[in-house]
């Protein structure tokens, strides 16, 4: 079943509605879900994890049917320490201090800021699929420009991949994430959560603003982070897609290792980019060692 056993609820924080599911009991655990997904991408793990954890699961500001912030000038209401200050916010109010964090995409960027901008809460942090967005940028070559062509794509000036999408969203998405090896991996419940999210008014926008605000605001506090010395101090998990871009780019353990100060370990999963639909199974037994 889908999420069994897990409650579906909006909650205002602080001005902004944030759709979340939550199930279980246990130490509480934030999960963080990528583009142009929603928390539905955690619903073969979740419940797993529901055995032994308090699991929150919600869409990020801009994403699924949590609130659109209006648009401005530098996608200051998009960036990472906005999403994150989001979360922590959440976690507040359902009673949580400390947490666990898993995050997947987009949502691990997010939980790699919550990591730096509120240490003190986050226990443990597994972040799957990604290095630092500061490093994607600072080596850029020409194979990363072609294979995260969206990146830039997205980041165009409003309204030009705006409106090239909104002509066809389903079409854009099913392009955007039908990646090789396996194409489309998604389950019927969570594709159907995902699409009616994109004709969602104002989704479309909220995801440019977010790739927007990685070009700008996000590289403007991730290098000041990096001169104050911040760094991820918690026990950190990194995971790939083994047939994915990240593990043949980088050497992603390597990578992280300049971004944290902690114990650090992981390894390669056997999927694409989309490890907790397309590899569950191995995801969670990562998953579970690590947060104990």
């Amino acid at each position: 079943m889908f999420f069994e056993g897990f409650a579906l609820e909006t909650r205002d924080v602080a001005g902004q509605t944030i759709r979340l599911r939550r199930g279980g009991e246990g130490p509480p655990l934030l999960m963080l879900h990528g583009n142009p997904q929603t928390h539905a991408m955690w619903h073969r793990v979740a419940p797993v994890l529901a055995r032994r954890f308090s699991v929150v699961c919600p869409d990020l500001r801009g994403y699924g049917l949590s609130g659109k912030p209006p648009a401005a000038a530098g996608s200051a209401a998009f960036a990472k320490r906005e999403m994150a200050a989001d979360m922590a916010r959440l976690m507040t109010e359902l009673g949580h201090d400390r947490f666990a964090v898993v995050a997947h995409d987009r949502g691990a960027r997010v939980a790699h800021r919550l990591a730096l901008d509120h240490a003190a809460r986050v226990e443990r942090l597994a972040v799957l699929d990604i290095v630092p967005t500061l490093e994607h940028f600072e080596r850029t070559d020409m194979g990363f420009a072609m294979g995260y062509y969206h990146w830039f794509f997205l980041a165009q000036p409003h309204p030009l991949p705006e409106r090239m999408i909104e002509r066809d969203p389903e079409d854009w998405f099913r392009l955007h994430t039908s990646r090789p090896p396996k194409g489309d991996v998604f389950a019927e419940a969570a594709r159907a959560d995902y699409l009616a999210a994109i004709r969602t008014p104002g989704t479309v926008r909220s995801i440019c603003e977010d790739y927007r605000a990685a070009t700008g605001i996000d590289l403007e506090h991730d290098r000041a982070s990096r001169a104050a010395g911040e760094r991820v101090r918690c026990p950190l998990l990194v995971l790939w897609g083994a047939l994915g871009r990240i593990g043949t780019w980088y050497a992603p353990l390597e990578v992280w290792r300049g971004y944290a100060d902690s114990t650090i370990e992981g390894g390669a999963v056997a999927s694409g980019h989309y490890l907790a639909e397309e590899a569950p199974e191995e995801v969670l037994a990562r998953l579970g060692p690590f947060l104990g």
